[in-house]
């Protein structure tokens, strides 16, 4: 055996379990585990500038990639507190992330020390599991359950506290010894399969709802085989966005309140069963329960048992891994196919690609200052099918979602349920450290991109480059557009006389000074013609500077987004598209 600190041997079962790279800040209660990483070895390090922002980093790098999980590590007291809103964020996307917490020594845990906070019961609402290690020698069996937790059943989020003394005591452990735990991962059966198909092949206009589980059991591929053996249409989820490409005839549309399609809602309410794979019925997607579900039956498949019937009851629940549902979904389709067994859909689908050909929203306006929609017109043009977005909430991410176009698995990174604002940068930069080689687009309003905007120098320093679009109107947005019920405009414009500024000196905050003082690169525009050279720059810029760089568009100050209150009353505030030129980006054009 081998005779170690226990914070040695914490940092040898990370590395066992796959970790080489981690994203924090160090402090005095956690530097044992710096001293760790630096005398082990192997683990790279990216030193954030919030702690928060080092907890959505890992988000990001965890998202990137199949079996990716990001590491964040944080000091005791206000660093475990600032990481919570990326637990939150993580626990409801079900996110793997190993948050890790220095706390003050065992003897001073009960006598308010400096900076010691009870950082296990705080996060426990918003982590799948969350410890304090009292016992030196249970500190890399701790990591070992934190690995099981993050891999096991429905992904989430962990925190593994560590008091100084914990890390610092010497222990017996042999790395070479050490197994991660086996995962598992309920999945369903062929009876069920069977029943499922069933119903499928009985109704006449069904659809599949592709959500994020999917995505996590790294299982599109085999959703657009069953969706194309069967002949079944998709709709993803904002979370399953990229499960099936948007130019594939089987894509017909998102469905919700905000983040939506006009064809996706019209195919939703005109389908009689729905069958959802790995998705949780959010509330923006659905709406209300009786408008969603009226005249449908539905089929529900999610990992967590709990999940089943928590929005509304389904006619047929299976608890089942996304990807071990769709293994067994596909062999009883395949041999019902060869039998001769499966519905003819041609006429639906036909039915729902006239919607989606038809039901566009405007984007080829030329108004100055910008029309938002514009801009997502010229991303369309300019960013190939290569492209990775990155957003988190706001009227940019939702117009983002409505006119933006995706075509692979984890290709739009999106905070879906939690929605932080200042999540975009720090995400970004997690996503860009996971895939160096990827093309990194992200989208951030004017007040998502205040919050964290410090991180943007660690993009600086270490390297990381990829393209933000700031679409800037001075306004906080979404929430205007929310306050209209209220008959009010209140403490929402961010706009004033910036004595310092000159281009922009009315809407604030000069965004340009700011990315430049950080050590990154931007460049403002101010019309529609300027958007698509800009965007072509701001690539080469990225590429040869090798670090963020910004474009930001000066929009109107007040535009409406197109959403509503339930899936068949959805606010068209702007123009429709009417012919092909009025929307021409859009994947299916109008003539």
């Amino acid at each position: 055996m081998s005779k170690m600190r226990a914070i040695d041997a914490a940092v040898l079962v990370m590395r066992r379990e796959g970790v080489d790279t981690a994203f924090g800040i160090p402090g005095a209660a956690i530097n044992p585990l710096y001293s760790a990483l630096k005398k082990v070895g192997g683990i790279d390090h990216v030193l954030a500038r919030h702690v928060e922002g080092a907890s959505h980093m890992a988000e990001g790098y965890t998202r990137a990639n199949p079996g990716n999980i990001g590491v964040c590590i944080g000091t005791s007291g206000p660093a475990g507190t600032d990481m919570v809103t990326g637990l939150y964020s993580a626990s409801a996307d079900s996110i793997p992330i190993l948050c890790i917490t220095g706390q003050a020594p065992r003897a001073r845990l009960h006598k308010e020390d400096f900076q010691a906070v009870d950082i296990t019961s705080i996060v426990k609402p918003v982590t799948k599991w969350a410890t304090t290690v009292l016992e030196p020698g249970q500190v890399p069996y701790a990591f070992q359950k934190a690995f099981y937790e993050m891999r096991t059943g429905r992904p989430g989020p962990v925190l593994i506290d560590l008091p100084f003394d914990v890390q610092m005591a010497e222990i017996e452990f042999d790395i070479d010894a050490y197994e991660p735990l086996p995962v598992n991962k309920p999945a369903a059966t062929r009876k069920q399969a069977e029943k499922a198909l069933a119903m499928l092949n009985e109704a006449e206009r069904p659809l599949l709802v592709a959500g994020g589980g999917i995505i996590n059991a790294d299982a599109s591929e085999k959703l657009v085989e069953f969706a194309e053996l069967t002949g079944v249409p998709v709709v993803p989820t904002l979370m399953g966005w990229g499960t099936i490409p948007d130019d594939h005839e089987l894509m017909v549309g998102m469905v919700g309140l905000q983040t939506s399609h006009r064809y996706g809602n019209a195919t939703l309410l005109k389908s009689d069963l729905v069958l959802g794979i790995g998705n949780r019925w959010a509330n923006r997607h659905t709406g209300s329960v009786d408008v969603y579900t009226e005249g449908r039956t539905f089929i529900h498949v999610d990992i967590e048992p709990t999940q089943i019937g928590r929005v509304f009851t389904p006619d047929l629940g299976i608890v089942s891994d996304a990807g071990k549902a769709l293994d067994v979904f596909l062999e009883v389709a395949r041999e019902w196919k060869a039998a001769g067994k499966l519905k003819c859909r041609a006429a639906w689908l036909k039915d729902c690609q006239e919607r989606k050909a038809t039901l566009q929203r405007k984007t080829n306006f030329d108004n100055v200052p910008v029309k938002p929609q514009r801009v997502y017109q010229e991303m369309n043009e300019v960013f190939g099918k290569d492209t990775t977005y990155v957003s988190t909430i706001g009227l940019s991410q939702i117009a983002g979602a409505q006119f933006l176009h995706v075509y692979k698995p984890r290709h739009w990174i999106n905070c879906g349920q939690a929605g932080p604002l200042g999540w975009t940068i720090p995400a970004a930069l997690g996503v860009v450290k996971a895939d160096p080689k990827r093309k990194v687009v992200a989208l951030s309003g004017d007040y998502d991109f205040q919050f964290m905007i410090e991180e943007l120098a660690v993009g600086a320093q270490f390297n990381l480059p990829y393209v933000h679009v700031l679409v800037n109107n001075a306004y906080l947005g979404l929430i205007r557009q929310a306050q209209r019920g209220f008959d009010m405009d209140y403490c929402v414009q961010l706009a004033f006389e910036n004595i310092n500024a000159t281009d922009a000196a009315t809407y604030g905050v000069d965004h340009v000074a700011v990315v430049e003082g950080l050590g990154c690169k931007a460049i403002r525009v101010f019309e529609p013609g300027q958007i698509a050279p800009a965007l072509l720059k701001a690539q080469k810029m990225a590429e040869e500077f090798r670090v963020p760089v910004v474009v930001e568009v000066i929009l109107e100050r007040v535009t409406n987004i197109s959403m509503g209150t339930e899936i068949n009353a959805v606010n068209e505030f702007e123009d429709l598209a009417l012919v092909g030129n009025d929307a021409p980006t859009a994947i299916s054009l109008l003539d």
